[in-house]
């Protein structure tokens, strides 16, 4: 009897092993979804290795982020642990204010890499080391999810009470700038720069939703074509930077505001804690009990 593994128990086996996708599925598959078994699996085959905790789904924690006091470089990183209250623990925050400090001194924004790396300068202990005390301490799973570096002429960031960050890269030297496109980017959240960076098979999708509604108007062919148009046009400025209105004016967009000081945004990151992670449905008091039994 062949068991269906879902995307989301895939996505977790990853996050919990760092192995491919594929292996991921495959052991799900051979363990018949068990995720404990699974592990095992990936562990006998690519001797990895992970404990207990890092089963429990890590969906709170922090967003940091740092920008280069010269404004041509920021890191930006999510590090995630189980509950809000280990999030705001002194030694969680202290351990986040190490590794951004630490990613931008070094200019590495490629986890694996990061996780091997020193603690401080000269010194012997690794952040991997640092995360299994941390993890052992505060009885959480603590993971570094992601993390990424912006270079460029211009670079800022804005972040919102450690939940959203945002790192903007703009052509032209414009800090003040910089960091209102970052502000406003993390309210909005556009899916892309301008039309040329969004996926074609998601404006085809719109497309054909518009062209059946407009279809059942019954209004002939050019009108149907033309209040398609409109409506995909309307979509684009709806989820581009550069088409929304900007949240400090809404008088103006974006597009406008880059084009009155000559600069153009090329790039942006913007991470949200948690996103694309599916959580767990925790009753905390009966947690708490089993917390008590010693479970």
């Amino acid at each position: 009897m062949s068991v269906s593994i879902s995307a989301s128990a895939v996505k977790e086996l990853r996050a919990i092993t760092d192995a491919g996708m594929m292996d991921c599925k495959k052991a799900l598959v051979q363990a018949e979804g068990d995720m404990d078994k699974a592990i095992q699996i990936l562990r006998e085959k690519l001797a990895i290795k992970a404990d207990k905790r890092s089963v429990k789904v890590a969906a709170e924690g922090v967003i940091s982020l740092q920008v280069h006091a010269e404004g041509n470089q920021g890191v930006i990183l999510e590090l995630n642990c189980e509950t809000d209250f280990v999030s705001r623990d002194d030694n969680f925050v202290a351990f986040s204010n190490s590794l951004i400090s630490r990613a931008s001194e070094l200019g590495v924004h490629v986890p694996t890499e990061m996780m091997s790396a020193t603690v401080e300068d000269g010194g012997d202990v690794d952040f991997e080391t640092a995360r299994k005390a941390l993890s052992s301490k505060t009885g959480e799973n603590v993971q570094l999810r992601r993390m990424e570096s912006v270079e460029g002429v211009c670079v800022n960031g804005y972040l919102h009470g450690q939940k959203i960050g945002v790192l903007v890269e703009l052509d032209t030297v414009d800090m003040d700038l910089a960091k209102d496109v970052a502000m406003h980017i993390a309210a909005t959240s556009p899916q892309a720069i301008n039309s040329d960076g969004l996926d074609q098979e998601l404006l085809d999708k719109e497309r054909e939703i518009y062209t059946v509604q407009a279809k059942e108007s019954g209004k002939p062919e050019a009108i149907v074509e033309k209040m398609v148009e409109g409506r995909v046009n309307k979509f684009v400025n709806e989820v581009c930077l550069v088409g929304q209105p900007f949240v400090k004016n809404p008088d103006q967009t974006v597009g406008q505001l880059l084009e009155s000081r000559g600069a153009k945004v090329l790039s942006f990151v913007r991470y949200e804690l948690g996103e694309g992670i599916e959580k767990e449905d925790v009753d905390f008091a009966a947690e708490v009990q089993a917390q008590i039994r010693g479970e």
